[in-house]
């Protein structure tokens, strides 16, 4: 099986953690999108760590310049066209 998270919320960050250490667990493929505020999760203790278990990880880039400003994003910058093929891919979609 092969996950999508799509995190449009800073307060998935509470979720998003547990969920990648349980697919880590499992051994279950995953991806994520973040998007609107929800970029600023990449900036918590741990989610860059969880992030290099995932097959993807894909930050919006006008999001990132929106809320994270100047700073070097830590995973692949894309826009929406990578979040449309990443839903295309995906098995099962869980949106944060």
């Amino acid at each position: 099986m092969n996950l999508l998270f799509i995190v449009s919320t800073q307060g998935a960050g509470r979720l998003l953690l547990p969920l990648a250490a349980a697919c880590k667990r499992k051994g279950t493929r995953w991806s994520c999108f973040f998007t609107n505020d929800g970029v600023k999760i990449l900036a918590q203790p741990g989610m860059q760590e969880a992030a290099c278990c995932a097959q993807r990880v894909v930050v919006c880039e006008h999001s990132w310049a929106r809320f994270m400003g100047e700073k070097p994003c830590p995973v692949e910058l894309g826009s929406q066209t990578q979040n449309s093929i990443m839903v295309g891919e995906a098995d099962r979609i869980v949106s944060l």
